[in-house]
């Protein structure tokens, strides 16, 4: 009985698609795709897991990390249980090519020729479909973008990138205006979040929503005088009328009563 191969050493690159594809990462973001769908292809394009990709893109930083994680999105497709990554296109020609060698061994077997029309020209090559090249108006919206921040930190093109993933729907002026409101409220710059990695955090949502909710305490009154508070000592609350007099109340009782202190 022949032996049935399974792993296959060359992999066929459709130069045409790949640089249509790739033509918007950075030089680091396709390395990184290269040595993910190369390490996939030796593994019998089988799923993978994100450590799995950290691992091989040699990851140490959460920038890198994050690199890894834009490529996934965008050319891998993840499982249903979140837990492993395929790639479509390496996928369809490691089951190309396993069909075609098994047909061809079973050829063989019969005493057939390998290159025999029965043994290969009824499977047809998956051919890719390039992805269309990034729209030129996201382009143009991210350039505005940039241009109006007023402190520029990490990567352009990796903001890039980030920018024309989660922000395809917004306002440049409006996403512009929040980074600068975020970055001129740090005093020592170097905690200043990198554009990239607050794109991708999408803090954008955050800058305004996620202030403290100001709570309005209730009105106090001693005998149809409003009070004001001044402050908190030990136990009490102290109040002034605003004519010199002085009260207090208990801080943790809530049926306590306010009194005026003589």
């Amino acid at each position: 009985m022949a032996k049935e191969i399974t792993k296959f050493h060359a992999l066929q690159l459709f130069t045409d698609t790949f640089t249509a594809e790739t033509v918007h990462l950075t030089n680091e973001a396709q390395g990184m795709y290269i040595r993910l769908i190369c390490f996939n292809w030796t593994k019998n394009a089988k799923p993978f897991t994100t450590e799995s990709a950290y691992r091989i893109c040699q990851c140490r930083l959460d920038e890198c990390r994050d690199m890894v994680d834009l490529v996934l999105n965008e050319f891998f497709i993840l499982s249903e249980d979140k837990n492993t990554w395929t790639h479509k296109r390496l996928t369809a020609e490691h089951e190309y090519l396993t069909a075609k060698y098994k047909d061809r061994s079973e050829a063989g077997r019969k005493g057939g020729l390998a290159k025999s029309e029965n043994a290969s020209s009824k499977i047809i090559a998956p051919i890719p479909i390039p992805k269309p090249i990034p729209n030129k108006q996201l382009l143009v919206a991210f350039e505005e973008f940039w241009s109006l921040l007023y402190y520029k930190k990490g990567s352009k093109k990796l903001a890039q990138q980030r920018y024309m993933k989660e922000c395809r729907d917004l306002n440049p002026k409006d996403v512009a205006a929040q980074f600068n409101n975020y970055s001129t409220k740090i005093q020592d710059k170097q905690f200043c979040a990198q554009v990239s990695t607050w794109l991708n955090q999408r803090r954008f949502e955050d800058e305004d929503t996620n202030k403290p909710i100001e709570i309005k305490e209730p009105d106090v009154f001693y005998k149809g005088i409003k009070l004001k508070k001044t402050g908190e000592f030990g136990q009490e609350i102290e109040y002034t009328d605003g004519n010199g007099g002085k009260y207090q109340k208990h801080k943790w009782k809530t049926d306590a009563e306010v009194v005026k202190i003589i």
